[in-house]
């Protein structure tokens, strides 16, 4: 089928929307009409260069939700009118990371960045008779997609599909840095760092897993705002801004977890936010870097001596199979805030200024809506 999408051709150029052609779904793949797309900062590292992948160009977009229509061969527990959020990562079920529960390790997530389908090692979309890349072999920068069932996750129809598209990575990313692999217990402290479209909901998570203190720390004052909105109880504009602070707010002791969740990771970063971690404390590390980053500044006497941790985290530490039907059980229960979470919506033809409104710290979240008229 043809439709339209957002093409990147190379690094440091803008988003071009164009048509481009998918094809139909072989076994175990599925078309999905999307209603909407996030606008996540992991795209942004790809058009900055910071993210490099094999092919360009290459189709944007990760995070969506939207109703199935066509179904290939051999596919399992999915059917035409199925509503489905996509999963950035996806969860075969079979592997050994899946088999271990650490679904967000599936072996098949090795060629996200290639572009090749899952099911035949092909490229299923095309521009002017050419290869594309589909972001996370999703490519939700596009009305249409088609994908793996292993990137599908079958919801209940009562919630707004644009919600919903959010728990495809960043809500469901923040939410777990700190309530799942953070392991945030009631009564501890939690510091986030960066409080964007991931952040803000480590913040949410923190609070929800009953953290007597969370601690945002952004330099942009109106996400700090909207921070105490979402369960800050403090907020700061830096990490050395909070660190004389929560030393007194906690008599010395500081912060259970430290969730770095900026925009974009420095090696520099990880010994002020170890400075901000108690004794047994750890770093989780969900914030992403350029492919290249390699050095980072880390005391290591003091990581040794007070036995502090750093903790990588992809898709917050959880499964998406189990993470997302629990959040949209949160957000039923009224303890988990989605909507609340857009401050933005735009045509696809418009994603070049979402960008830019991001990057200017504007949003918590922008995201496309796509209208019958993209369908």
């Amino acid at each position: 089928m043809k439709t339209k999408g957002a093409l990147l051709y190379e690094p440091n150029t803008d988003w071009e929307v164009e048509e481009i052609e998918i094809g139909d779904p072989v076994a175990g793949e599925v078309h999905v009409r999307l209603a909407a797309t996030g606008l996540c900062h992991s795209d942004e590292h790809v058009r900055t260069g910071g993210n490099t992948v094999p092919v360009y160009p290459v189709l944007g977009g990760h995070e969506g939700a939207g109703v199935v229509t066509k179904v290939g061969p051999g596919v399992v527990g999915l059917e035409e009118g199925d509503h489905v959020v996509l999963g950035f990562i996806p969860a075969c079920g079979v592997c050994k990371p899946c088999s271990k529960g650490m679904q967000n390790l599936c072996d098949q997530g090795a060629n996200l960045l290639t572009g090749k389908a899952i099911a035949d090692d092909t490229f299923r979309i095309t521009a002017s008779g050419n290869p594309v890349s589909p972001m996370c072999l999703l490519g939700t920068f596009s009305p249409y997609v088609c994908v793996n069932q292993s990137s599908v996750i079958k919801i209940e129809k009562d919630v707004d599909l644009a919600t919903a598209a959010l728990l495809g990575c960043g809500v469901s990313t923040g939410w777990g840095s700190t309530a799942s692999i953070g392991g945030t217990k009631a009564g501890d402290v939690v510091v986030v760092v960066g409080v964007g479209g991931v952040g803000i909901n480590a913040v949410q998570g923190a609070a929800a897993a009953g953290a007597r203190m969370v601690v945002a720390v952004d330099p942009v004052a109106y996400k700090r705002e909207w921070a105490q909105e979402f369960g800050a109880t403090h907020t700061f504009s830096s990490m050395s801004e909070a660190l004389e602070p929560l030393r007194d707010l906690t008599w010395g002791t500081m912060a259970d977890t430290v969730a770095l969740t900026v925009g974009e990771l420095e090696g520099d970063m990880i010994q002020p936010a170890l400075d901000l971690t108690a004794k047994g404390g750890q770093v989780v590390v969900t914030a992403i870097a350029d492919m290249q980053q390699i050095d980072a500044k880390v005391g290591l006497f003091e990581l040794a001596l007070l036995q502090k941790r750093i903790q990588g985290a992809i898709f917050g530490g959880i499964s998406p199979r189990t993470q997302i039907p629990r959040l949209l059980d949160e957000y039923r229960a009224g303890r988990l805030k989605l909507d609340e979470l857009v401050t933005r919506t735009y045509s696809l033809e418009e994603i070049n200024q979402g960008y830019q409104d991001m990057r200017d710290g504007k949003n918590l979240r922008g995201v496309v809506r796509y209208t019958e008229a993209d369908w």
